[in-house]
This record gives structure tokens, C-alpha cells and sequence, in this order.
């Protein structure tokens, strides 16, 4: 049986991610095999996990999945590790449902607590404490000292979490090497990362010098075994999906496409930045990412504008988030600039005047294109400047308040903001 544990930490900014990063590429390093998960809906730090594993990531995300669902994921023969999301306790209103420690109570694993110890020193008991007693339910069994400036640095801390007899796996000096480049949605993408072979590398060798891998693993835990699943209805598939994928699409969630090819589907990739011709398919399948740094050439590819717009005549047509974007008229980039889209929906979005839109939502669809309820998330900060034609959502926030119908419909052709998670 597998085992597992969690990765996580009191708050966003702990290093967590590096951490997860030089662990799975040092474990895989010394033959362990290693899968991982991400807690969330989280897109691009699941494509670094798949850099540093050769394994595509899966996410676990407690507020929009069911039991069932993430049982059913997380099942598996290799050894596994869950990189969590925000601070350990952190989740949507009003009760911080979906939080890192639902995964911990559900399947009781350990929780490996990273701390960024650089502004404090004795106080880092008061803070493993805090979290070690927080939950009766969640266990803390490791914590990792993350940017820790001395060798003396590093005796006070341990010193001090001593008396709480929680293992302490290492302590990780500050490293400018493993800083990572930003944008607004987060970090870099994988694929865009600049000699990312070498950042994994000098991840893995930071983790294997400071952090004792054998008893990281020793803490492993198989997971609680789930109770009696119910049925999983993930709907009718079509036969064949065109989905786009480059740096501009690169947000699709790999369980979706895996519950398209349990069903039969096949994938039928394609590069809009490429000006390739969208295959011929039952579906098309635009996934968000990020058009407007690409907004130029887009709106140049003729081959691909001129195509997407043949599609409509034969195939079902779903944007969401930057590919709902390129399904409008106009997208007006950051420094102001409109570029002309597709223009199959009555859409002008821009960057001009950015506002974050962030959140999960609870959809129910209005029409064929999407009918039934859905768990979705909300991320982004394109600002909606005219949405003309019948919407495809009604919509509530993660409290149940109503929102806004989201999205757009207009004949075959259908899109949203709002990132599917799961069916509800």
C-alpha cells in the first residue's frame, strides 16, 4: 500500500513549494518513486510537480471535490506527497472549508509544518505549539526551519522546539538560488522557466544536504482507508476534444482530462500561438492561461482565428478564463493596447484596469452547453468592459450569496470566468 504525508505551513511565503520541489526530485533522485498532489486549484505549481517527477500532479481540492472524488484520486501504488496550500488551517468562508488540514482529517495523514524561521527565534515554538495543538485531528509529525541565517541561528531554534518533541527534519539556510520569477497570477510557468533543470537540481541537492530524507519517509502514512463510494457521475463525454495547449492555454485541470479518456475521449492537442488549425473534433476546449501576454500574435494567426470560427458550425465551443477572453471581440492588453478576437461571443475584456476577481463559486448551468451544477473557482484580473448575449451561469460565492450570472452563451459557443473544478 502507498503512504504518504502532507507538506505545509502557518502561511503563504513559507517556501513551501521549493521545498515540495527539492523533495520530490531528491526522493525520485534516490529511487523512491514519488507521486504528488496539490492541495487547491492551483494550476502552475502542479506543472512545476510534474517537472520535478515526470508524473502529471493531480489536484486535491477539499471545498469544490466529495469525499468520493478524492479517494478515487489519490489512489495509487507509489508513495505520495500533498503540497498544501496557503497556511495549513486556511480555507474558504465562512468556516475554511477546503483548507490543507480537510485533506489531513480525511485520510489522517502527517503534516510536515515548513516555518520561515528568518525573523524569529524562540518564538518558533510558540508557533509549531500553536499549530501542533490547533486540531486534535490533524497531526503535526516533522517541521522542516526554512531560511535559517546561521549555524547559530539554526541551535536556538531547535533549542527552543525542543521540550515540544516534534522532529525537526532540518533546518534550510537562505538561498538566493531558489528564488523564482512572478507575474499576477503567480509564479512563472514551468515551460517558461529558464533552465529549470538546473533549478530542480540545486533544489534537490539544498533538500538532500539539509534534510534528513530517510526519516521524512519513516513518517509516511498510508491513507485512511475511505468508506463506501457512492457513484461517480462525471456526465456524457464527447467522442473527440480539440484542446489547446501552449503557453497561452495552459490551465486544464489533469483529472478533467483523465475523466474524459476513462470515458473514451480522445485528445486532440493543438497550438493556438503555433497558428495551427483546430482539429476536427465533437468539442473544442479553449483552457485559461494567459492570452493577454500573447495577445498580438494571436490576434495575427489567421489560420487558428479562421479555423476556430469554421468549428462552430460542427462542434461545440467552451472557453474558460483566458480562453472565454478569446472568444470575445476585443482584448485590450496592459499598456492599453485592443486586439481583435475571435469575436463568436459579445465580449470586450481588458487589462488596462486590473481588478482581481478571486474565489470559489457554485454554478448552475443555463443552458445544454453547460447544464447541471458545478464546484468552480474564480482567478483572474481581466475587467469585463461589455458582455452582450443570454448567460451560461447562474452563480453564488462559497457562502451561498448570489452573484452575478457569469458568462456568456451564443449558439454553439459558450464560456466563463469561472475554472470547473468538479460537478456538484
Amino acid at each position: 500500500m502507498s503512504k504518504g504525508l502532507i507538506i505545509a505551513a502557518p502561511a503563504s511565503g513559507a517556501g513551501k513549494t521549493t521545498v515540495t520541489l527539492g523533495l520530490l526530485r531528491a526522493l525520485n533522485r534516490m529511487g523512491h518513486v514519488t507521486r504528488s498532489f496539490k492541495s487547491g486549484p492551483d494550476y502552475i505549481d502542479p506543472a512545476f510537480h510534474a517537472a520535478a517527477t515526470g508524473q502529471p500532479c493531480l489536484n486535491l481540492d477539499a471545498w469544490a471535490m466529495s469525499p468520493d472524488r478524492l479517494s478515487n484520486l489519490i489512489t495509487g501504488e507509489a508513495d505520495f506527497i500533498i503540497e498544501g496550500v496557503m497556511g495549513l488551517f486556511d480555507g474558504a468562508p465562512p468556516i475554511g472549508k477546503g483548507a490543507t488540514a480537510d485533506l489531513a482529517r480525511q485520510f489522517g495523514l502527517p503534516v510536515v509544518l515548513v516555518v520561515n524561521a528568518a525573523s524569529m527565534s524562540h518564538s518558533v515554538a510558540a508557533v509549531v505549539r500553536g499549530f501542533a495543538t490547533h486540531d486534535r485531528d490533524v497531526h503535526i509529525a516533522g517541521v522542516i526551519l526554512n531560511n535559517v541565517g546561521s549555524d547559530r541561528h539554526a541551535a536556538m531554534l531547535r533549542t527552543a522546539l525542543a521540550p515540544l518533541n516534534i522532529p525537526v527534519l532540518g533546518t534550510l539556510p537562505r538561498s538566493a538560488d531558489l528564488a523564482r520569477p512572478s507575474r499576477h497570477l503567480g509564479l512563472v510557468q514551468a515551460g517558461e522557466t529558464q533552465d529549470l533543470g538546473r533549478f530542480l537540481a540545486t533544489a534537490a541537492d539544498h533538500i538532500a544536504t539539509h534534510i534528513d530524507l530517510l526519516a521524512l519517509r519513516a513518517l509516511m502514512a498510508p491513507p485512511r482507508a475511505p468508506g463506501p463510494r457512492g457513484p461517480q457521475d462525471r456526465g456524457a463525454a464527447p467522442k473527440t476534444i480539440a484542446l489547446a495547449q501552449d503557453a497561452a492555454f495552459s490551465f486544464a485541470y489533469p483529472h478533467q482530462i483523465a475523466d474524459w479518456q476513462a470515458a473514451g475521449t480522445k485528445i486532440l492537442p493543438f497550438s493556438p500561438l503555433a497558428d495551427d488549425a483546430v482539429p476536427e473534433a465533437e468539442a473544442v476546449f479553449l483552457p485559461g492561461g494567459y492570452p493577454e501576454l500573447h495577445a498580438a500574435r494571436l490576434a495575427a494567426n489567421r489560420t487558428f482565428m479562421q479555423s476556430l470560427k469554421d468549428a462552430t458550425q460542427t462542434s461545440g465551443i467552451y472557453g474558460e478564463c483566458g480562453g472565454y477572453m478569446v472568444l470575445g471581440e476585443t482584448l485590450i492588453d496592459a499598456d492599453g493596447t485592443p486586439h481583435k478576437m475571435a469575436g463568436l461571443l459579445g465580449l470586450t475584456t481588458s487589462f488596462a484596469a486590473r481588478k482581481l476577481h478571486l474565489g470559489y463559486r457554485h454554478l448552475t448551468g443555463r443552458s445544454p452547453h453547460k447544464s447541471g451544477r458545478y464546484t468552480a473557482h474564480e482567478f483572474h484580473y481581466a475587467t469585463t468592459l461589455d458582455a452582450q448575449g443570454t448567460p451560461l451561469f447562474d452563480a453564488t460565492d462559497a457562502e451561498g450569496t448570489p452573484l452575478p450570472p457569469m458568462g456568456l452563451t451564443e449558439g454553439r459557443v459558450a464560456g466563463s470566468f469561472a475554472h470547473i473544478i468538479d460537478r456538484a
